[in-house]
């Protein structure tokens, strides 16, 4: 008698554009911004967190989403399938450019269980963000769109607001009543460790059964494999991240803690056995343009602080 092999584990990838270029010093033409992400879904990247739809005064490099999305709406990846594109949104005019921008397939939306971030973020109060998060559901789901619920602060915050895993496990339970079922946990400030990240996943995991649980995790260069290979083994099978580590968060205090780079994760995962969708030349290619586009662009980075 022979048994099948079992087959590796399926994990998706989000790749981060959007993060890694929305606090950068110079902006980056919407040109090349079409053409860089045309190519991305040209190698294959199938989830792309592309552009966000928000005030301009506030984050002038991501002033031109519809534009953006008007050059990336007919991209297609290799097996002609159309990829998953999201836009972030933070408020519900920003929910109402999205849902118009041709080949937005995804709405992301940053949920902050603190306070003072969300104040300082997004100028809501608690129960003015999960109104927005209800009418975020309602009408992706009337206009065919997925929701993606970025809960930023998951694992801590420097702001000395109560904080522990049954505040994230309470929010994971609201979120999925609301129904919500695409859920991604953002160390915002990059201070959490390897076993921070598998404890949380652990602790959370089994109360939002049905929910498709990621993370978005910022980390120095140095501890990023182990906090995904920390998430991987906890069961974790949706990871958040940018080419070459370019993003991160300002609350960080420390220029080195960013994005973890989408090529730590794809080599931390398939060295693990994981099925992750990207062959090495692939992602070589990516990783290449990535660096010229951030020698260009990134003198001086500013990073992003919405997730």
């Amino acid at each position: 008698m022979t048994t099948e092999p079992m087959a590796a584990p399926e994990v998706t990838v989000v790749e981060c554009p959007r993060d890694a270029w929305q606090g950068l010093r110079h902006i980056i033409p919407t040109e090349a911004k079409v053409r860089y992400l045309t190519r991305l879904v040209s190698l294959g990247f199938r989830h792309i967190d592309a552009v966000s739809f928000v005030s301009p005064k506030h984050v002038p490099q991501m002033a031109d989403g519809e534009a953006v999305m008007a050059g990336l709406c007919e991209a297609r990846l290799p097996s002609g399938e159309t990829p998953d594109i999201i836009g972030i949104v933070v408020n519900a005019q920003g929910l109402e450019r999205a849902l118009a921008a041709p080949g937005v397939t995804t709405i992301g939306y940053p949920y902050s269980i603190s306070a003072y971030f969300r104040r300082a973020n997004a100028n809501m109060s608690r129960q003015e963000s999960r109104e927005l998060v209800e009418r975020l559901q309602r009408e992706t789901k009337a206009a065919g769109r997925r929701l993606v619920v970025y809960v930023s602060m998951a694992f801590g915050n420097p702001y000395g607001e109560p904080w522990g895993p049954e505040i994230v496990e309470d929010t994971l339970i609201w979120l999925k009543d609301a129904g919500v079922r695409i859920v991604s946990l953002a160390d915002t400030v990059g201070a959490a460790s390897a076993e921070d990240v598998s404890r949380l996943f652990l602790t959370v995991k089994d109360c939002v059964a049905g929910i498709e649980l990621g993370v978005h995790l910022h980390s120095r260069p140095e501890r990023a494999a182990e906090k995904v290979l920390a998430a991987y083994e906890a069961g974790c099978r949706r990871f958040d991240g940018a080419l070459t580590g370019l993003g991160g968060c300002p609350f960080a205090g420390d220029a080195l803690v960013g994005n973890i780079a989408t090529e730590t994760i794809l080599t931390t995962l398939a060295a693990r056995g994981a099925s992750t969708g990207m062959d090495a030349k692939s992602l070589a290619v990516a990783c290449a343009m990535t660096g010229e586009l951030r020698e260009k662009y990134a003198e001086a980075p500013q990073a992003s602080a919405q997730d």
